[in-house]
């Protein structure tokens, strides 16, 4: 059991060090990382697509729902492509969702912390809270600056791996 929660702890801090790059990334050069991310969501589906449409002429039953589901994704693709401001927001939500998510759990880890008497509980309850108003903020702040979204994802990650360690760091005490 201490195995399994020691290496989840350890992917966690993984996606917590992409999340700050991206973080970073996002601050340095906001516009250009947004419509990178269109063009490829969007080449990726012309992509899907046009390997429908392949198929769908490949085959000798001529399965109408590849044809719909190849001229569905090209259409997708291409509004994808030409329409970085609506990826922008579909991020920005999705983004702010995980965060609130992680804020939540680790507010959850927080509470057992606290039933075991550990004095670190205090320190986490602040930083899921933090974790929490950051991505609340994220989610109802539509014209929110790409840089501002860059910074607290970074702070989130940062936040997530200090919890990392931490319960790294305790495990043997509440597995007891």
């Amino acid at each position: 059991m201490e195995k399994i929660l020691k290496k989840s702890s350890w992917s966690d801090i993984i996606v917590s060090i992409l999340f700050i790059i991206f973080g970073i990334t996002l601050m340095a050069r906001p516009e250009f990382i947004m419509s990178m991310i269109s063009i490829l969501l969007g080449a990726m589906c012309i992509i899907m697509g046009g390997l429908k449409g392949i198929d769908y002429f490949a085959s000798g039953k001529k399965d109408n729902y590849l044809l719909a589901i190849s001229i569905v994704a090209v259409i997708a693709g291409v509004i994808i492509m030409f329409c970085a401001g609506v990826i922008t927001s579909i991020f920005r939500i999705l983004i702010a969702l995980w965060i609130v998510y992680s804020g939540i759990m680790n507010l959850q880890t927080t509470i057992v912390w606290r039933d075991y008497q550990s004095r670190l509980w205090l320190l986490t309850l602040i930083l899921s809270i933090v974790t929490i108003i950051a991505g609340v903020y994220i989610l109802v702040t539509n014209g929110a600056m790409l840089q501002i979204m860059g910074a607290i994802i970074m702070v989130y990650g940062i936040i997530d791996i200090i919890e990392s360690v931490i319960f790294i760091k305790k495990i043997d005490n509440y597995l007891e």
